[in-house]
Order: structure tokens, then sequence, then C-alpha cells
């Protein structure tokens, strides 16, 4: 095997020459620039007249264990252009030294990777691991954001993502096409996307979720591009007027539930206490919340100003605002957990009736456990004390919630089992609003999935003639953001891409703690892959 110079391994390919490695703690390299004499950075005219020369030492990259330094010797040159403002200048050596920097360009290049990775004290810490100089604020220097490009990609993809939820928003602009970020704006504005495309043009299709702000920007700053609509976010939309319309017909499929259930022979007559609604925390807290939400709006209040008040979000005072009491607390009762008692409450309601209250609370635990309750007794002795002071809550008919129903009708009929496919077919049978409702969104999803965009005006048609209140509001939406609604069901682009660097920017975001500046978050997100 040939043997190599010093040169040929610490510096294959760069024009220097060593003088002397000293090894002690530290491997000291002495070395000497032998490229030709450089040009001026100002004027570049190539340099004639030596004016000295020095020593400069560069952090190199360890070699083993060892910490290595280079002690390059460089000249300084006359620039003999009388026009230029520059009297000398220092060479540097390509792919060695840079200027105002004390480590070699190598190493450079090692602790901006590093730092692209694990970002500031991370980083830091595997450069002490890694024998290498390197502090947190050095190495958040070396990051530098790439340039965006002139003109904006022909597919571009824009969505929000938050800085802090509820509060501030960013936009992070993609190309679809190559799957890559762009660019990042500090705030979802449309007068901050308007400028953005006003500056960058060339798109001509740019797929975006269903916000307003980015609609006119587009409108404004680029009226010849063609929006497309994102498909998943249609499915989401659907799925949320169906699953409100699933709320408002609860009624409908307890009371086919309570037919269905084989009536029990009436037991002797037991003289309880009358019942009344059982005062739960959860429904205290509903009655207070939607009497305070109603009082404000009555003096003028607006809803930001209720909810600041309030401390609550803006769509919770909305929907307080907008909904009935019965039907909030509806929906409070609905979100109570089950428990462990609750298959074996109509067992324990019927025993008590049938023994005029004489029997104890010991003697049911024992029966229902002999049944299966894998409770405790204190549970049981509970629930007895309330059916006799008539503040139990009644027994609730097994009915599937609304958001299971919707996850039935929005998913594939062929991915269902036999079971769900079953009480799907109850819920149809007790509601004809709920079946209307099952139809139109199957027709709509078979059209995202096969891309009949075609067909939407005659199924927004539909809609709006017999369908649920929630699916006719949804039918409305689509009609005021049709031809985008048209492309994303025709067209096969979409935000898939964009959403995925969503996610990514979410993991960014956290893996700084969130106390990252805008610029540094945005250099991580153009700069990782």
């Amino acid at each position: 095997m040939a043997s190599k110079t010093v040169e040929a391994v610490l510096f294959p390919g760069i024009d220097v020459r060593v003088e002397r490695v000293s090894d002690a703690s530290n491997v000291l390299v002495v070395a000497v620039s032998t490229i030709r004499p450089g040009r001026c950075p100002d004027c570049r005219k190539q340099a004639r007249r030596t004016h000295s020369s020095y020593q400069r030492d560069l952090d190199e990259r360890p070699l083993g264990s060892h910490r290595v330094i280079v002690r390059l010797r460089v000249r300084r040159y006359f620039c003999d252009r009388k026009s230029c403002s520059r009297k000398t200048f220092v060479e540097q050596v390509p792919g060695l030294s840079e200027r105002h920097r004390r480590s070699s360009t190598g190493l450079a290049g090692w602790l901006r990777s590093i730092a692209i990775e694990l970002g500031g004290r991370p980083a830091a810490r595997l450069c002490r691991r890694l024998r290498l100089v390197a502090g947190r604020t050095r190495l958040l220097r070396l990051l530098t954001a790439p340039t965006a490009p002139d003109r904006a990609p022909r597919v571009l993809g824009v969505d929000e993502f938050a800085f802090r939820k509820g509060c501030t928003y960013g936009t992070v602009l993609v190309d679809v096409e190559a799957g890559r970020v762009v660019d990042v704006l500090p705030d979802r504005t449309s007068e901050t996307f308007a400028a953005w495309l006003t500056k960058h043009p060339g798109a001509e299709i740019i797929c975006r979720d269903r916000a307003t702000a980015y609609t006119k920007a587009v409108k404004e700053a680029a009226p010849h591009a063609l929006e497309v609509a994102d498909r998943w976010h249609l499915l989401q939309n659907l799925s949320a007027a169906v699953e409100k319309t699933c709320h408002q017909h609860r009624d409908c499929l307890r009371k086919r539930a309570e037919e269905a259930v084989t009536e029990v022979p009436e037991p002797p007559s037991m003289l309880l206490p009358p019942a009344e609604l059982p005062r739960t925390q959860i429904l205290e807290r509903t009655c207070h919340r939607y009497e305070d939400i109603h009082r404000l709006p009555e003096k003028r209040w607006t809803i930001s100003a209720t909810a600041r008040r309030l401390n609550l979000d803006r769509k919770t005072v909305r929907r307080f605002r907008d909904t009935d009491l019965d039907e909030l607390l509806a929906s409070a009762r609905e979100r109570r957990p089950n428990g462990v008692l609750e298959p074996f409450k109509a067992y324990l309601n019927v025993r008590l009736t049938e023994a005029q209250g004489q029997v104890s609370g010991s003697r049911l635990f024992l029966e229902i456990q002999a049944r299966g309750y894998l409770g405790s007794r204190q549970v049981v002795r509970k629930h007895l004390a309330a059916l006799r002071s008539g503040t139990a809550a009644p027994v609730r008919a097994d009915i599937p919630s609304p958001r299971k129903i919707t996850s039935w009708i929005m998913r594939p009929r062929e991915t269902l089992t036999e079971s769900q496919n079953e009480r799907l077919l109850q819920v149809r049978l007790a509601c004809p609003d709920i079946t209307r409702a099952c139809d139109l969104a199957r027709t709509f999803a078979d059209m995202v999935r096969h891309q009949r965009g075609y067909l939407l005006l005659e199924w927004i048609r539909q809609a709006e003639q017999d369908a649920p209140k929630p699916m006719k509001g949804f039918a409305g939406f689509l009609r005021q953001d049709l031809d985008a609604v048209t492309a994303g069901l025709t067209l096969p682009w979409s935000s898939g891409a964009v959403e995925g660097h969503v996610n990514r920017v979410k993991t960014l975001k956290r893996a700084m703690y969130g106390r990252a500046s805008f610029e540094l978050l945005r250099i991580q997100i153009l700069t990782r892959p």
C-alpha cells in the first residue's frame, strides 16, 4: 500500500504545506499556505505585491480523542488599483479558512449540521462529548436561513400553524410538487401572504384550506391562480355537520332504544321521594356558565369581551349563546362516564322496588357481584342512597354517542364490522334526519375519494332542499367556495404535503421548548429535512 504525505491525510485537496506537527494534550499542526496570490475581495484585481504575513490559529476537526489546532501562516497583499477603497487584504485558503472565523471550513460544517439537528444547548452538550469547542450561542450564530426563491413554485401549498394555540399563528408555504418548505411567514394575515405572492410571482395552483384570509390574499395578489380546496378539510367539515345532526336528534335514538327494551313486569309500588335532576358538578357548572354568558350580552358585551371576562374560548361563548339550556344539559350528561355500575343500575332499581326498600346494600352488592360487578361496595351504597332520596340519575338507554355514529357514517362501508352495520341500521331506522344526513355524507365522501367534482353542484342542490339544518349549512359554505371545492374534487393536488410539514413544525417547536424566536424557528424549518 502506497504511503501518503501528512498533507494528503490532514488536508486532502487543500493548498497548504505542513512544516511541523507537535503532539501534546492537543495536536498542533503548523502549516503554510501555498496558493497563488489571491484577488481583492472588492475589485477582484489579482494581487502582485506582498504586504506582510502572520499566523492565525484555526480549530480543526478532532483526530481521535485529541483536539487539533492548525497554526496557519497566511500573507497580506496590497491592492494596486487606485480606485479601490481597500488598500490591503488577507488571502483565504479554500476549504480551510474563511474571514473572521477561528475554525476551519470543515469544522464549521460539522458544527452547523449539529446545530441544525439539535439546536442550542443540546448541541453544545454533544460538542463537549465530541471534544469540540463550541457554546450554544456560537452554534446558533452558524445557522443561516436559505434565501427564498425569486419565483413561487408552480403548485404552492399554504397553511397555518400555531406559535401559541389560540393566540398567535404563522404561515408555512410549501412546494407541493417537490414536497419542501419554501418560506415561513410570521403571521396568517391576508396582507402578509398577499405581499409574499406579489414579491414572488409564478404560482399557478394554490392548495389551501378554507381559511378566508388566504382566499382574500390569492384574489388580490394572484387572481389568475387556480385555488384548490383541501379534501381532508372538506371531509372534516362534513364530519362536523353529521355529528351536529346526531347531537340534535339524540332524543329520537333514546326513544327507540327505550321502546326496544323488553318491558319488565311492574313491581309493587314503593313510596320514594319524587325524582329530580341530580346536581352533579358538570351540570352545576353548565347552568352557571349559561347564566353568565347570557347576562353579559344583554349588557351589549361582545363575544370577545365576554370570553376575556369569563376566561373562555370564543367558540365556547358562541355555543352557549346559540344553544338552548336543555340541549347543553343533555350534552353534559352524555359526557359523564358510565362507570362500572351502569350496567347493573336497572337491576338494583327493580330489586329495591320489589323489596319495598327493605333490603341491605351489602346483600345487593353480593347479588350484582355474582353477576359480574367488579366495582366497590361503596359505589353501590351511594347509588342506593340516591335512589332512596330521589336524587339518582335515571337509567339511560344504551345508545351510541354522536361521535361514534359519525365514525360509522364517514368510514367506507366495507370497513365496518357486522355489529357496527347492525347498530347503524338501528340508528337509521330511529331517525329519518340522521338517515338523510348519512346518505348525503356517504355520497359526498364517495365524490371526494373518487374525484367526481362534476357531481358537486347537484349534491349541493339536493342538500339545500331536504337535508337537516347542519347539512344545509355545510352545503351553503360549499356554494360560497364552489370553484375551489370543485377543483379539489377534480384535480390530484391537495394539501397533504403541507399538513405533513405542519406536523414537523410542531415537533421542532416543542424541541425548542417554546423559547426560540421566529427567526430561529424559521431557520430550523427551512434547513432541516
